[in-house]
């Protein structure tokens, strides 16, 4: 193997193809580097080797690599970068529907989770936040709003209104950690959540602060946490980059 084969992380994966599966063998190369990524084994800021050379470990054509390539491309996985070549950006985040924070998933998938804290005020509470938190309108509610990133790369806008007085809100302990770490520290149990995803195009305002382009798909999330008491202890409503993020659902069948 060249020395350049060897600095090729492609090289120490079990890469292989079937030639009599029906599955057009481009799409066979792209899963296995998707799971590679997935699975960090193609780790973030890794470059990829040479098209012509993985062509030749395989016995495919260089069209054939260039097509899995692209499609990972086109995926956000890989960045092609002109004098660099092409980069493993990272994994898409897939968060399992139970209750869990952003930040935790983003630690536990190793994806080095930062935030910036865009606003952390007290305000009354509006018709739909006292519904959702069963306060009165008009009580004093804590606003939140952070930016989450992963690896310095923006992937949520989070939207919190928290009751007044629950627990000490510090925009540097909010950019240190996660909302519900907080909560679990201030002696709050969390014990279930009323949830509902959709989706929008993103407006100009969520484009920008997402880094994506003005109607992009981007996800959405209202969440009510409540605690051991049943009391409501936050109300989120957030945005996540669809190119980057998604939720996994597991579907049990009902008996008839």
């Amino acid at each position: 193997m060249s020395p350049k084969s060897a600095a090729d992380p492609t090289a120490f994966l079990r890469l292989s193809v079937d030639r009599t599966s029906p599955v057009p063998l481009y799409f066979q190369l792209s899963q296995q580097l998707e799971a590679a990524i997935e699975q960090g084994a193609l780790t973030p800021g890794s470059l990829l080797g040479n098209e012509i050379e993985l062509a030749g470990r395989l016995g495919l054509s260089r069209p054939t690599v260039r097509q899995a390539i692209q499609s990972l491309v086109d995926k956000g996985l890989l960045v092609r970068r002109r004098g660099v070549g092409t980069q493993v950006v990272h994994s898409q985040v897939r968060r399992p529907l139970v209750l869990s924070s952003l930040y935790d998933d983003l630690e536990a998938a190793g994806r080095r989770p930062t935030t910036r804290v865009l606003r952390n005020t007290v305000e009354p509470a509006d018709a739909e936040i006292a519904a959702q938190l069963g306060v009165e309108e008009g009580s004093e509610v804590h606003r939140i709003e952070r930016l989450r990133y992963a690896h310095d790369e923006p992937m949520a806008h989070l939207r919190n209104h928290v009751p007044a007085g629950l627990l000490t809100l510090d925009s540097g302990r909010l950019e240190a950690t996660g909302l519900h770490r907080m909560m679990r520290a201030a002696g709050i149990t969390l014990h279930s959540a009323r949830q509902s995803v959709g989706a929008v195009a993103a407006a100009s305002e969520e484009a920008r602060l997402l880094e994506e382009p003005e109607g992009a798909p981007l996800l959405t999330m209202q969440r009510t946490t409540f605690d051991d008491t049943g009391r409501a202890v936050e109300y989120g409503s957030h945005f996540y980059r669809a190119s980057r993020y998604s939720f996994d659902f597991q579907l049990l069948v009902r008996s008839s």
